[in-house]
């Protein structure tokens, strides 16, 4: 668990970096095309395209990928076309690059040694090894790929390498044919773009050199995508093991994690703002978090495939390539950490420290609150004994009169907490309420959107704790009910039930419970969702009575 904390925390990190750098990546070359002098409108471009891709998000994950697909095959078919023209009018000039290559190398090799040259390619290697962050997105997002999900993630990742490999390649060479260097205010790929249509009539280079150049900056703005997809659920996933404040695995109406994106897209601008959008720094500090995942990941595979080495038969197989995955990303980590530390490498290693430390000290927290809370359970015991009494002990239930006064409770589950709540209403007011109704939201979260299996679950799980309260209570010779529903957000629902109840029971009064520390500060209010509160202002504005009860711990 403790490593899994590491790695979400590199993961949030390298995800905010992802978005930060994709658009990034992506301003510069639509600004390629462009004069000179509009590159000062560069960064607050930028900060528009965190904010729009933020609000799309917002609106839904297909309705904020679909546009994008269109763009995304015509940057496909317009770069392979590219390479393929410029590659394919210099073929005769392929023996000269190799001869040039080869000479080059030497004379570096005379000037620094063999170990010095591979040192040099290695280093080469390292920074360039962003590549793979590719194929990472893609493992990452298999939760969210269409059944059958091995099958698909498997085919997906083929088509990724293919075209990772044929497109990096392809404009290295190209580069090399063409004799690309940096140029002021544009990328290297439009530098090459416009040496390869040199010689075309005016207007059909311009357009293509744009029409590339603009699939480019969609392709870039969909790896932010994946940033804004994948982030949340990282968090979401963290905030359920309680390692973030638990509102983070929340959805909106709309099934989107909500606190997360607008999180992700606040701090994805705060970054490009301070960072003056500069892809150089960017991608420094993103190949850290990015390999310290793909390191851990790596030695968790070796680690499993040693255990099971009695079991799988291709364990030896399989433990090779990880272990080969496992001396590259590390090797590639400690290379851009040491010679890119005081570059922004210690920025990163610093958000990473203060990253894990808000972790530790939020789970901490949950934990204390979590051993408070269980001297509350003991109510249970004398409960359970009352609940579980066999159906030929228990009394008739008793008959329901809607005009008698009736306590609503709002519980979560049937737990110490909810006993409490139900044991202050009886002794405060004894003898005062006839009826009780159980009112209980099972909350669809990232814990259990799942499938519709899971949200079965859910429902039968609430239903079944509906049950026990009500069995209590009959118990007592009180009339007893549960309402049970399902849905994204406690407040919404219980403000759609409350009238219906109301109307059923017009001498009804609404309980709830909050838990209440002996020393308040700003990090229990982060950490505890003040639901009741919430509902408490919306039924107000209905003229809805609600009483809450204090719960201390």
């Amino acid at each position: 668990p403790s490593l899994g904390m590491v790695s979400g925390c590199a993961l949030l990190i390298d995800y905010i970096l992802t978005i930060t750098l994709s658009i990034a990546s992506g301003t510069d070359a639509l600004f390629s095309f462009l004069p000179l002098e509009w590159q000062v409108y560069r960064v607050a471009f930028a900060v528009a395209g965190v904010v729009v891709l933020t609000i799309l998000n917002l609106r839904g994950v297909k309705e904020s990928v679909m546009p994008l697909i269109p763009i995304m095959l015509g940057f496909v078919l317009l770069h392979a076309f590219i390479i393929l023209y410029g590659v394919g009018t210099h073929l005769f000039g392929i023996p000269e690059v190799i001869r040039t290559t080869i000479s080059e190398t030497s004379q570096v090799k005379s000037q620094v040694g063999f170990l010095g040259l591979m040192l040099l390619l290695l280093r080469s290697y390292s920074f360039g090894a962003g590549t793979y962050t590719g194929i990472e997105a893609v493992s990452n997002g298999l939760p969210i790929i269409r059944e059958p999900r091995v099958e698909n993630g498997k085919r997906t990742m083929h088509y990724m390498a293919t075209s990772l490999a044929f497109m990096v390649l392809g404009l290295m060479i190209s580069y090399l044919f063409y004799h690309v260097g940096p140029v002021e205010g544009k990328t290297l790929n439009a530098v090459l773009f416009e040496k390869v249509t040199t010689g075309w009539s005016s207007g059909w280079s311009d357009l293509l050199v744009f029409a590339t150049l603009l699939s480019e900056a969609a392709l870039l703005f969909v790896a932010a995508q994946t940033g804004f997809l994948d982030a949340p659920r990282v968090l979401a996933n963290m905030a359920i093991d309680r390692w973030f404040p638990t509102r983070f695995a929340m959805l909106s109406d709309r099934l989107v994690i909500q606190n997360g994106i607008i999180l992700m897209g606040m701090l994805a601008v705060i970054l490009m703002i301070a960072s003056h959008g500069s892809v150089a720094f960017l991608v420094v500090l993103y190949s850290i978090t990015v390999f310290i995942t793909f390191t851990l990941s790596q030695s968790a595979m070796v680690r499993h495939w040693w255990q099971v080495r009695k079991k799988e038969r291709r364990w030896q197989r399989n433990l090779l390539i990880n272990g080969i995955g496992l001396v590259l990303t590390s090797f590639i980590l400690v290379t851009v950490v040491l010679l890119k530390f005081d570059q922004g490498g210690w920025l990163t290693l610093l958000a990473m420290a203060v990253l894990m430390m808000i972790a530790i000290l939020v789970r901490r927290h949950y934990r204390r609150t979590s051993h408070q809370l269980r001297r509350l359970d003991d109510l249970l015991v004398a409960a359970a004994e009352v609940t579980e009494k066999r159906p030929s002990e228990r009394s008739a239930p008793p008959e329901c009169d809607r005009s008698a006064k009736t306590a609503v409770l709002l519980v979560n589950g049937f737990n110490g907490l909810g006993l409490h709540t139900l044991l202050t209403v009886i002794r405060l007011f004894e003898g005062t309420f006839r009826n009780f109704i159980f009112v209980q939201v099972g909350v669809v979260d990232v814990g259990n959107f799942k499938g519709s299996a899971e949200v079965d679950r859910l429902q039968h799980h609430i239903r079944k704790e509906g049950d026990r309260y009500v069995a209590y209570m009959e118990r007592h010779g009180c009339y007893a009910e549960s309402i049970t529903v399902t849905g994204v957000g406690v407040v919404e629902e219980v403000e759609k039930l409350a009238p219906k109840i109301m109307e059923r029971f017009p001498r009804a009064v609404i309980f709830g419970g909050q838990l209440v520390f002996e020393r308040e500060s700003f990090f229990t209010r982060l950490l505890h969702n003040h639901t009741i509160f919430a509902v408490q202002k919306r039924l107000y504005h209905q003229g809805i009575p609600i009483v809450i009860l204090p719960i201390r711990v």
